[in-house]
């Protein structure tokens, strides 16, 4: 296979059900392989950095760009919260030289519009919605409103699960990131569409 255009993994899944956990053993299985820092409106996080974690922009810097078609992918993933893949992210990435995007599930359903084969999408599915909303409210990191936010787009995520190219159920982080790996390293040699 040609290491010319590009080549994108995506891992996408509802909020909790451990896309980071899976994202981070593929990085480390891939050395080669690069993270691709998403754009966001939301402020930094106590010790987030721009240009690690995120590309902090503030709404009309974001809209600007969105303007000039400078998004593979953006979306309001929740209001006033704007998120979406730079087209400088993933331009560069090759089979030698893929690229990761950890992205919501419209997010990678555009990315995968856009690059189609070019582009291997994993949706990492909890074992079920009830382990899900236990996992979430056992992080005790929102408030009860935002909790129930979460929770409806949670609902609303897991109706994208099979339009993707493959699902992995986490059930088990181990499990289920050597799974994933495997399935993107067939995709990196060639032997997937």
């Amino acid at each position: 296979m040609s290491s010319k255009g590009p080549r994108i993994v995506v891992v996408t899944a509802p909020s909790g059900a451990g896309k980071s956990s899976v994202a981070a053993r593929l990085l480390a299985a891939f050395p080669s392989m690069r993270f691709s820092v998403s754009a966001t409106t939301r402020p930094p996080r106590p010790g987030e950095r721009d240009g690690r974690e995120y590309h902090f922009l503030d709404e009309a810097t974001f809209r600007r760009r969105v303007a000039d078609d400078a998004f593979v992918e953006c979306e309001e993933v929740y209001p006033g919260r704007w998120y979406g893949t730079l087209v400088e992210e993933v331009e560069r990435s090759s089979t030698d030289a893929p690229v990761l995007l950890d992205v919501d599930v419209r997010g990678a359903t555009s990315v995968k519009r856009v690059f189609g084969a070019d582009a291997f999408v994993v949706f990492i599915s909890p074992p079920s919605y009830g382990i899900l909303e236990s996992r979430l409210r056992l992080r005790g990191t929102e408030t009860p409103a935002d909790l129930e936010t979460r929770l409806e787009r949670v609902r609303y995520e897991l109706t994208y699960r099979d339009r993707f190219d493959a699902v992995v159920v986490n059930d088990d982080l181990d499990r289920a990131a050597g799974e994933t790996i495997a399935l993107v390293r067939s995709f990196l040699s060639g032997s997937t569409t």
